[in-house]
């Protein structure tokens, strides 16, 4: 009884470190202007982001609104960044939408519900932490694809052309330049680049100021008293939407949990990759990978019940925030409280806003998601680096994002693999037999070779090993040394066994020296030990094998000719 209230007092106080704690709502303290201004300026770029992805993926716009909402503010309360900005995004988008077709929007409700529940399970496992060994080029290189994507899916609003039909951002882009060409409209094409350049310059200039918020603002008025024909971003709903009911029945929610795992790691990944390129833009912040983990998986648990989508972190809007200032989660739920009041009473003004305009905020803000200095000192560290850092943006760019992080973790444990087998060596040493005669020494020097592994001995490096065990000849008597032996596997203690039976079959006698006591398990799981040691040629210490191979090759005749009578005694 004593053992499960302690692992219940356990949980409950790792559970308590999830919630909102006293040093969040002090630092909310601290830079409330700026962080007003930042929350307002991620509002205004989130508002038709919300819209479009809540049309994209089959709900309509009062669910993306309904999830920039409620899922930015829960996210911002209980998340782990202090920079983290939630809300419906493409990415997900792209997973919610087959769903939509195959069980309709209670499809996706439900699987927001259960993906809510694996979030949660996750971060209640620590399982946030394995992020951390995603390498710097993996991220820089997903940052870099990410930023080419946001880019590019402003093409057609900055062009002021319809958005073409099509999944590859780089085909659509590609069209609505074509479009462009055939009926160009300058206007759309000037603001835009209008306010992305005055972003650009202005953060030069004073990176205090929100240019991002007085470009649009100019942008909006200027379109208004000249009564310009651009596209605006349409009307928005009046109220907030009830909170929805349209969940599936129970007996359809076992087909739904391929899809609901795979929004939860798309949510996971995706938050927790946003949170650390945030912490790389910003000079003392770091995340808690856990915690995020909690925050989105409270989001998602509970967006549903007000007719949302799933929700992830958006880099888009979470880069907007660092840009613009942001230090504290004030900023994040600033931006969720003004979407709130624009749904509920300032529709028909946002309605005026270009979508040129808006096109021309996230243009500037992927452009200045690209860290120059940092992708030029990965390139030049090292050329795997380099390698890894291009593919895993040209797969985020062409691919999707899972994927993209997928084929840039693989790739990268392959180079990193390849890299510890080269570093890993097996090294000829001479043998240490300055206590004997001159004679006696040179004639052991003839007959007995040592070999020293430095390194892991794994299945990356064993088979070089063993070709290079296997070509020793003219000696009697091999020492292995092992006290160097970083790591050894199931296939490196397998091709030392077989190596050793090779050598034996030649009438080569094999000794083991220095075996370290980690290393012992693995060695005896296959056979090694227990017959090395029934043989005796088992030592801690090499001087100890030097002397058995010693009087081996006594007894066998080798070195009668330097016999002593104290050999026999060893």
């Amino acid at each position: 009884m004593a053992v499960i209230k302690a692992s219940l007092r356990a949980r409950l106080s790792g559970l308590v470190g999830f919630l909102p704690s006293r040093q969040d709502w002090a630092s909310m303290r601290r830079q409330p202007r700026r962080d007003l201004v930042a929350g307002l300026t991620v509002a205004v770029v989130a508002l038709p982001l919300a819209l479009g992805f809540g049309v994209a993926s089959g709900l309509g716009a009062a669910a993306g609104l309904a999830t920039a909402i409620v899922a930015g503010a829960l996210a911002a309360v209980f998340g782990g960044s202090n920079l983290q900005v939630s809300g419906p995004t493409g990415a997900m988008t792209v997973v919610l939408v087959p769903i939509v077709h195959q069980f309709g929007p209670g499809g996706v409700l439900t699987v927001g519900l259960m993906a809510g529940i694996v979030l949660i399970a996750l971060a209640l496992a620590r399982a946030g932490r394995f992020v951390r060994y995603v390498p710097a080029p993996v991220v820089e290189g997903f940052t870099v694809g990410i930023a080419a994507v946001i880019f590019l899916q402003q093409v057609p609003a900055a062009l002021g052309v319809p958005t073409p039909h099509g999944e590859k951002v780089t085909a659509v882009a590609w069209q609505a330049v074509v479009d462009f060409v055939h009926h160009p409209q300058w206007t759309a094409l000037a603001l835009a680049a209008g306010v992305a350049v005055v972003m650009l310059a202005g953060a030069r200039w004073k990176p205090g100021i929100p240019f991002s918020l007085l470009a649009v603002a100019a942008a909006t008025i200027v379109t208004a008293t000249a009564d310009l024909d651009v596209a605006r971003i349409g009307a928005l709903p009046a109220t907030l939407p009830a909170p929805s009911l349209g969940f599936l029945d129970p007996a359809a929610v076992p087909m739904l949990v391929t899809s609901a795992l795979a929004v939860a790691a798309l949510a996971a990944l995706e938050s927790l990759l946003s949170a650390t390129v945030a912490d790389g833009m910003t000079v003392g912040q770091r995340h808690d990978p856990d915690r995020e983990l909690f925050g989105q998986g409270v989001a998602n648990l509970v967006t549903p019940l007000f007719g949302g989508v799933p929700a992830t972190a958006a880099i888009a809007r979470t880069a907007v925030n660092v840009r613009t200032g942001a230090g504290s989660r004030l900023a994040a739920l600033t931006h969720a409280l003004v979407l709130a009041v624009v749904m509920l009473a300032a529709a028909p003004l946002v309605a005026h806003i270009p979508l040129a305009a808006l096109a021309g905020v996230l243009l500037a803000t992927a452009i200045r998601m690209v860290e120059v200095g940092s992708l030029l000192a990965l390139a030049r560290s090292t050329r795997s680096d380099a390698v890894l850092m291009v593919l895993t943006a040209a797969a985020t760019l062409a691919l999707d994002l899972i994927a993209a992080v997928g084929i840039g973790l693989v790739l990268a444990a392959f180079l990193a693999v390849r890299k510890i087998a080269r570093a890993a060596t097996l090294e000829q040493v001479p043998l240490d037999v300055s206590d004997h005669h001159a004679e006696e020494a040179a004639l052991l020097a003839e007959h007995i070779v040592a070999y020293r592994f430095d390194g892991p001995l794994f299945f990356a490096a064993a088979h070089r090993f063993l070709l290079e065990l296997t070509e020793v000849a003219d000696v009697r008597v091999i020492i292995l040394r092992m006290s160097r032996v970083s790591a050894i596997d199931g296939t490196g203690a397998t091709v030392l066994r077989d190596a050793i039976e090779r050598l034996e079959h030649r009438g080569i006698t094999v000794y083991l020296s220095g075996i370290r006591p980690g290393h012992d398990k693995t060695l005896q799981s296959i056979g090694v030990l227990d017959r090395m040691r029934r043989q005796h040629r088992l030592f801690e210490h090499t001087a100890e094998a030097i002397a058995a191979a010693r009087t081996h090759l006594h007894r066998t005749g080798v070195m009668t000719d330097v016999a002593r009578p104290a050999l026999e005694a060893v």
